[in-house]
């Protein structure tokens, strides 16, 4: 977005044409991500703990490193990761390019079935979320 408004002023404001390199607006992507994830990040983390109370359940049949390292973890924190990496895309990439929207299409679409998994398995309190088939049909069907 800020390469589409700010690009063609260029011509009056040499500054503005740092907007043009793709190396500058990857910096700022990552700048914007970051600085996201800073200020959101407990915020949001704080907030998946108590909509969760305990977390996801863990498999008893797993590593026994799992019963007292994931205990009481959060699931669903691909959100803030989704949340800062589109904003970024968002703000800082040429949206006339198509592939842009093809790329974050397929990322925010991944991240739902994420999170329908992850949503099933809190709401049915087992560690069984969306069946592996159904997952690989969806993400072929998006793809």
């Amino acid at each position: 977005m800020l390469y589409l408004i700010l690009s063609p002023l260029a011509e009056q404001f040499h500054a503005l044409n740092l907007f043009r390199y793709i190396t500058f607006r990857a910096g700022g992507a990552f700048f914007t991500s970051l600085l996201i994830s800073l200020l959101f990040g407990t915020q949001i983390i704080a907030w998946l703990k108590s909509m969760q109370g305990e977390g996801q359940p863990i498999r008893s049949d797993g590593p026994q490193g799992h019963l007292v390292r994931k205990k009481g973890t959060p699931t669903m924190g691909g959100f803030l990761i989704l949340l800062a990496l589109t904003a970024s895309t968002l703000l800082w990439t040429d949206l006339g390019n198509p592939y842009v929207w093809i790329v974050l299409w397929m990322t925010v679409s991944f991240g739902l079935i994420g999170f329908l998994d992850d949503f099933r398995k809190l709401t049915r309190r087992s560690h069984h979320g969306v069946p592996g088939k159904v997952k690989l049909l969806l993400e072929i069907l998006i793809a």
